[in-house]
């Protein structure tokens, strides 16, 4: 028989009786709570030790209650969450049930329990390469999913080919690097330019930033694929999270690799 979480249920009682929850909403969240699975997912708790790669939840879609229903089992489960695509609502939601949890509002990420471990500052990273301000918010989603995986990251934003020498005087920190992430909207140049430029795998991930002529970001997705700079591995537009998978699983073969 399944023990009762009664802090759980009084958690839920009490958003109900505040109007924080509908009496709906608690009913989807109470039996995954009480050990049960969501009747609309099925969880994949073993992704990481098949793939080296927990499940990480894709919140664009998926309603509120779902949402925190999904991260709470995997959060009984494995002891921590990461959810991405969160709207401001979603994370409300999640906020009222987990209140230990921390929402990156710019790069729409919620994460739930322990980041992993870091390494030692002087340990292997990987770059996360801007080319302006407006692409921020898809490079956070690649440096938290990152670091929520416990792994160095170095920011360099805001360099973009529109102020070349920028990048020029960040150079050594990028050569450093053992996996270079570019993100870039507009006409993605930067990723064709860092190619050239550094020895380490490359990842660019094409933005929907840009006037109307960049379509949303194909434009910086085709320039991308279309890169002189041989060996650039492009993901696709605005997906910052697979980005960072990519990388995470290059460092983990650095990492095995290395000599104990």
């Amino acid at each position: 028989m399944t023990q009762i979480d009664t802090d759980r249920l009084t958690q839920l009682l009490t958003a109900v009786q505040e109007g924080r929850l509908s009496v709906a909403e608690a009913l989807v969240q109470w039996p995954d709570q009480a050990g049960g699975a969501p009747n609309f997912a099925v969880l994949d708790h073993g992704r990481a030790a098949r793939t080296g790669m927990p499940e990480v939840v894709f919140c664009q879609g998926k309603t509120p209650a779902q949402v925190v229903a999904i991260v709470g089992r995997l959060l009984t489960n494995e002891g921590r969450a990461l959810a991405t695509r969160a709207s401001v609502e979603t994370a409300e939601a999640v906020l009222t049930a987990y209140p230990q949890a921390h929402w990156h509002q710019a790069a729409r990420v919620i994460a739930l329990g322990d980041f992993a471990a870091p390494p030692s500052a002087a340990a292997p990273f990987v770059a996360v390469v801007t080319a302006g301000t407006s692409d921020i918010p898809v490079a956070e989603e690649a440096a938290l999913t990152l670091e929520f995986l416990g792994h160095n990251v170095r920011r360099v934003y805001d360099v973009g080919v529109a102020g070349i020498h920028r990048l020029m005087n960040r150079l050594d920190v990028l050569r450093q690097a053992q996996v270079v992430i570019a993100v870039a909207g507009m006409e993605g140049a930067l990723a064709s330019v860092l190619g050239g430029l550094v020895a380490c795998p490359l990842v660019a991930v094409p933005t929907s930033v840009g006037y109307g002529a960049s379509f949303g970001g194909l434009a910086a997705l085709l320039a991308m694929l279309n890169s002189c700079a041989p060996g650039v591995a492009v993901v696709n537009i605005d997906n910052g999270f697979g980005a960072a998978v990519h990388a995470h699983q290059i460092m983990r073969m650095i990492k095995e690799d290395k000599p104990s």
